[in-house]
């Protein structure tokens, strides 16, 4: 079996899609190691789920830096410590604007987004889908860039929210989505490569070894 990869996760809040990646691990469904849990909330029940499972935390709050820019850097340091093969951004709520970050992680740092980029980027996705009668959402996993919710494309998903009686129902009905294809894509990493080209991204995996999704 290849070695495994170290993932690390940016989250918070809840942190239930950086739980779906540590439950597919102990499944062996995903071929990694989770090395560290970053967030910027020092209340975010991610890192009772990161201590649970044993797994370092770290916590950098934004307000103890005088910029994005400084925050951002805090992060890049404490993740080279660790030296992270794919860092995970599983409900992080910072908008991450360090150039040198950015260009460090190019092609190693990814973001889901609850709703069908480029429709309803932003922290309000599935609210936002919902009062605008969206009758199909889903989520996006994406390489992150410089621009919010604007990185390639790796994979969609589209979600049928048109009897959802609210927008809570229609971010769970996301969420729950959200947790059966984000493990997938972590192992996709695990198990080959993705190309950028412009905005297309290709999948090369390695001979004989099967991805599990279509993109």
């Amino acid at each position: 079996m290849p070695e495994k990869i170290r993932v690390a996760i940016l989250a918070s809040g809840r942190g239930s899609d950086f739980q779906s990646i540590i439950d597919a691990t102990k499944r062996g469904d995903v071929n990694a190691n989770v090395v560290l849990l970053i967030t910027d909330n020092p209340q975010a029940k991610a890192i009772e789920r990161a201590n649970e499972n044993i797994i370092p935390s770290a916590i950098i709050p934004k307000t103890d830096y005088a910029t994005r820019e400084q925050h951002d850097q805090a992060i890049h340091t404490k993740l080279d410590e660790v030296k992270p093969d794919l860092v995970v951004l599983a409900g992080y709520m910072c908008i991450v604007r360090d150039h040198e970050f950015l260009k460090a992680y190019a092609g190693k740092m990814i973001n889901i987004h609850p709703s069908l980029l480029p429709s309803f980027p932003g922290a309000h996705a599935q609210k936002d889908a919902f009062e605008f009668g969206a009758r199909i959402s889903g989520y996006t996993i994406h390489f992150v860039t410089d621009s919010l919710d604007a990185g390639p494309i790796i994979y969609q998903e589209a979600v049928d929210i048109s009897d959802c009686k609210s927008a809570d129902e229609a971010a769970a009905r996301i969420l729950e989505r959200e947790h059966v294809g984000l493990p997938k894509i972590v192992q996709m990493f695990a198990q080959g490569t993705f190309k950028i080209s412009g905005r297309k991204v290709e999948y090369v995996g390695r001979p004989g070894q099967r991805s599990g999704m279509r993109l």
